[in-house]
C-alpha cells in the first residue's frame, strides 16, 4: 500500500505555498519584504515554488536602514537578480534627509523604520505585505494570526483580529488598509534551518562561524564594524561567532559557535533554549514590551 503521509517540513512548505497563492488570488497589490535574512530568503524560495514555472507575480521590498551587514546587502542584490523580481528599496537615510524622520541620538534606526515602511506601502498602494515573522521568535509575534489586519494608519490591534478556522483566511480590506501575511508563522527556527538544509539554499556568510573581532556589551558579542566601535574602557578580542538572526549591524550580536555547515547549525539549534531574538537582538532589550509597542505602531 502507498504511504500518503508527508514529513513535518513538507507539510509546512505546503501550507506556506497555499498562503502565497491565496494572497495572490485575493489581494490586488501584494509585496514580499526581503532583507537578505534567512527567513526572507526562505520566503523568496517558497514564493518561487508557489508560482513556478511562472515568475513571482509581485515585487520584493527592503526597508533599508543603511546600517546593514555589507555581505547581506550583496546577497540581497544577487539573489533578487537571480529570481528576476523587481526590488523596491525604501531608504531610511532618504527619509532622514527629507526630514520625514529624525535619527535618534544613539544612532540606531530600528524604530524609525516603521514610518518609512508605512510611507512605501501607501506610495505603492500595497494591500498585502508578506513578512517572515514566526510565532516562536518573540511573545508579541505569538499573538498574531497568519493574516494580520492593519488599519488605515498601518497600526495593529491584537484584540481586533479575524478568526482563522480550518485555514480559511479573510484578506478583504478597505482602501488604505493592509494585511500583513506571515507564511512562516507556524515554523520554528529549527524548521527554517532544516528546510534550508533540505533545499540546499545558499546564505550570506554571516550565518556561519568565523573568527571575528568583537566587543562584549552586557554579555552580548557585537562584531566591530563601521557601526560598532569600541567605547572608552572597552577592549576588543577575537572569538568564533556566527549570527542566528540578521538585523542592523549595530544592534545584532553574534553567538559563540563552531558551526560552519548547515548540519552543524541544526545540531546547535536543536539544543538551544533561548530564542534567536532574545539571544542576539539588542533592540528587544529596551523593555519587556519593546516588540509589541513597535508592532502597534506599524512594524512587523
Amino acid at each position: 500500500m502507498s504511504d500518503y503521509r508527508i514529513s513535518h517540513i513538507a507539510a509546512l512548505e505546503a501550507e506556506a505555498i497555499f498562503i502565497f497563492r491565496e494572497v495572490a488570488a485575493t489581494c490586488q497589490r501584494p509585496v514580499l519584504l526581503f532583507s537578505g535574512g534567512k527567513d526572507s530568503i526562505v520566503m523568496l524560495h517558497l514564493a518561487q515554488k508557489a508560482f513556478a514555472p511562472a515568475p513571482i507575480p509581485f515585487p520584493v521590498m527592503h526597508v533599508d536602514t543603511g546600517q546593514n551587514f555589507a555581505e547581506v546587502i550583496d546577497y540581497r542584490d544577487r539573489r533578487v537578480a537571480e529570481a528576476g523580481v523587481q526590488l523596491i528599496v525604501a531608504s531610511v537615510q532618504d527619509a532622514i534627509d527629507r526630514g520625514m524622520v529624525t535619527e535618534p541620538p544613539d544612532g540606531t534606526r530600528n524604530r524609525i523604520q516603521t514610518p518609512v515602511l508605512l510611507e512605501a506601502a501607501e506610495k505603492y498602494q500595497f494591500d498585502a505585505l508578506f513578512g517572515g515573522a514566526r510565532r516562536d521568535e518573540e511573545k508579541a509575534r505569538a499573538k498574531e494570526r497568519v493574516f494580520s489586519f492593519r488599519d488605515d494608519f498601518g497600526q495593529w490591534d491584537p484584540k481586533n483580529q479575524r478568526p482563522e478556522l480550518w485555514n480559511l483566511y479573510n484578506g478583504r480590506v478597505h482602501p488604505g488598509e493592509q494585511i500583513r501575511v506571515f507564511p512562516l508563522s507556524n515554523w520554528t527556527e529549527l524548521d527554517v534551518w532544516r528546510y534550508i538544509g533540505s533545499e540546499d539554499i545558499p546564505l550570506p556568510e554571516v550565518y556561519f562561524s568565523a573568527e571575528r573581532e568583537v566587543v562584549d556589551r552586557g554579555g552580548m558579542l557585537y562584531a566591530v564594524n563601521e557601526f560598532i566601535r569600541p567605547r572608552e574602557g572597552e577592549e576588543t578580542f577575537f572569538e568564533k561567532v556566527r549570527y542566528r538572526t540578521v538585523g542592523d549591524a549595530n544592534l545584532t550580536a553574534g553567538v559563540r559557535s563552531d558551526a560552519t555547515t548547515i548540519d552543524e547549525i541544526i545540531a546547535e539549534v536543536e539544543v538551544t533554549r533561548i530564542t534567536e531574538r532574545g539571544a542576539t537582538r539588542g533592540d528587544d532589550k529596551t523593555s519587556e514590551a519593546a516588540m509589541e509597542d513597535r508592532k502597534r505602531e506599524g512594524y512587523f
